[in-house]
């Protein structure tokens, strides 16, 4: 299919960016038209690409519950990153991140969980480098190396509205991401911020995305990978499908992220 991606533009003055008043954003989107391919039979990897459909079963009963999140997903992701990549151990980050296409009534009343509307990667190599060191596994040697990967899920049925295009690793190049800053606000107050990357549109980019997503299986997708031998980051984004009908339900979505390491 053919689909707006929310690139940025090029020669703006560094970006800032918010997890919730998006009014503050200096974003300067620069939509371009692109070809998004289906990719549920393409049997991508998350090493060449980037990305790879995954099929895992959860024992989560309700996903919008944090402490049930916190108490089985968290470890039920720790186990399917470990077992799909190898590594050697595996930190989950964070809590579980919602998400809600704006047609939900949950879409921005719920601590950010807005769909990502530009093209990104979550974290630059400086920001990702930093992360590896906080979480790094106690009693563990300094690793050989160290991968960041999102985990993202479908919770409303198919078909989505507002489906995940991912960007193979391979088309992209270093100067078609600009480094950025992500800032976590609540309540009008900055409370944290790092440094991420927007990204800026080159005819070289190849697109994909998953139709009709269910609960019994997820993306995974790389952030960011130490080892130059490996795909290193893809960029994704939130798109509208312009092929989905009219009453289906908004898009909602849980993400986890996690750290693997190996040593």
């Amino acid at each position: 299919m053919q689909a707006a991606i929310n690139y940025v533009a090029r020669g703006q003055a560094r970006m800032r960016y918010f997890a919730n008043d998006s009014s503050r954003d200096t974003v300067v989107i620069a939509p371009m038209p692109m070809r998004i391919s289906e990719s549920r039979a393409l049997a991508t990897s998350l090493d060449r690409e980037g990305f790879a459909l995954v099929p895992h079963r959860s024992a989560v009963a309700d996903f919008a519950d944090a402490a049930e999140v916190a108490q089985v997903h968290a470890d039920e992701i720790a186990a399917l990153v470990r077992d799909v990549t190898g590594a050697d151990a595996v930190v989950v980050t964070g809590t579980g991140v919602l998400r809600f296409a704006e047609r939900s009534s949950l879409s921005g009343a719920l601590d950010n969980s807005r769909p990502a509307r530009f093209a990104h990667v979550d974290v630059s190599d400086a920001t990702a480098a930093s992360f590896s060191a906080r979480s790094h596994p106690e009693g563990q040697p300094a690793p050989r190396r160290t991968a960041h990967y999102n985990v993202w899920r479908a919770l409303s049925p198919a078909p989505q509205d507002v489906p995940l295009a991912l960007c193979d690793a391979r088309s992209v190049a270093d100067g078609d991401l600009l480094p950025a800053d992500a800032i976590f606000d609540r309540d009008g107050v900055d409370v944290w911020s790092f440094e991420g990357l927007v990204v800026a549109h080159s005819p070289a980019h190849r697109w994909h995305w998953f139709r009709d997503l269910g609960r019994d299986e997820v993306i995974m997708f790389k952030t960011n990978d130490s080892d130059p031998a490996h795909a290193h980051a893809v960029p994704h984004v939130a798109f509208d499908d312009p092929d989905c009908p009219a009453g289906a339900p908004p898009r909602a979505s849980i993400e986890m992220r996690a750290i693997a390491y190996w040593f």
